[in-house]
């Protein structure tokens, strides 16, 4: 009897025993999966805050001197190449301490002369401010119209012998579709307080009057235009009747004219002008949210503005 009873008990201590590691076994099978999850979870947030770009890159410490790179690329506007962000990264490319020169790389068509004065202004401010860290301007593919009114601000232009350059001008463009309307039989119904206030609306017939103003305009911005380039280029402009005609030119020949000085990449201008070859890139780095903000609130802005199918540009 005594042995059946040993031999139960000792039965039921194993059968508890593995009862128990099966119970801790799921215990900590479930803790791990809670704790990779957990993992994982906070991996993919880290990811979606930086696609966002609610992340920030944070200041990067460079050790000695270097040339601070500040791009300027696409259309100048609020939403793309706006001054608000080559104005942020100009400010802080001067504030360091270590910054030796700036190089401003230009890729643009143009776009917004309001824009393009902000940075040219704020780039004179700069020069002004720190006189002895040079701004220079470097030209990739083009640097036309609004790109051009920003690059006379730098103390030299480089630019590579197939750049385009120029196109000092201003235009307002639009499309009239009375023709078309007639054909269709389309009756436009604009109904306005104040004579004015369906200035140059592409529904309706060409007023001769808007039109002359609108020429006047463009006139004023263009002479804007004018005295800002001859300001920055001073005595190395070669002027002739085509220069602020709205042509332009291979950066070859820009150099000839006046318009650029030399030719360059940025990494000549940074080893052998500047001589800090190691080029730090302060350009404000836009997120997904920031730029999804930006694109919607101009589509907004244009479905409430009928001046903006027409608008003012140096293209």
């Amino acid at each position: 009897m005594s042995d059946s009873n040993n031999s139960d008990n000792w039965e039921r201590q194993v059968l508890e025993k593995l009862a128990l590691s099966a119970v801790q076994e799921q215990r900590r099978t479930r803790h791990w999966g809670i704790f990779f999850k957990v993992l994982g979870f906070g991996y993919l947030f880290i990811l979606l805050f930086l696609f966002l770009g609610w992340i920030g890159k944070g200041d990067v410490v460079i050790p000695g001197k270097h040339t601070a790179l500040v791009e300027l690329q696409g259309v100048i506007s609020p939403n793309e190449a706006s001054a608000d962000k080559i104005i942020s990264g100009l400010q802080a490319a001067f504030k360091d301490k270590d910054t030796k020169g700036v190089i401003l790389r230009i890729n643009s068509p143009g776009g917004s002369p309001v824009q393009a004065g902000y940075i040219n202004d704020e780039i004179k401010r700069l020069r002004a401010q720190h006189p002895t860290i040079p701004l220079y301007a470097v030209v990739e593919d083009i640097c036309a119209s609004g790109g051009y009114y920003v690059a006379v601000a730098a103390d030299r232009i480089y630019v590579d012998k197939a750049s385009l350059v120029g196109s000092i001008g201003v235009l307002m463009d639009g499309f009239g579709f009375t023709s078309g309307m007639e054909k269709l039989g389309i009756e436009r119904r604009l109904l306005t307080a104040g004579a004015n206030k369906g200035f140059l609306d592409p529904f309706s017939p060409v007023n001769a009057t808007q039109k002359a103003y609108a020429e006047n305009m463009l006139g004023e911005i263009h002479q804007q235009f004018i005295q800002v380039v001859r300001q920055g280029r001073g005595k190395r402009l070669k002027e002739t009747p085509d220069t602020f005609s709205g042509l332009i030119w291979t950066g070859q020949k820009s150099i000839e004219i006046g318009l650029a000085d030399a030719l360059g990449s940025t990494e000549y201008v940074a080893r052998d002008v500047i001589k800090a070859e190691n080029i730090v890139d302060f350009t404000p780095q836009e997120g997904f949210a920031e730029r999804f903000a930006k694109r919607f609130g101009a589509v907004m802005a244009k479905s409430f503005n009928p001046l903006a199918q027409t608008g003012v540009s140096l293209h």
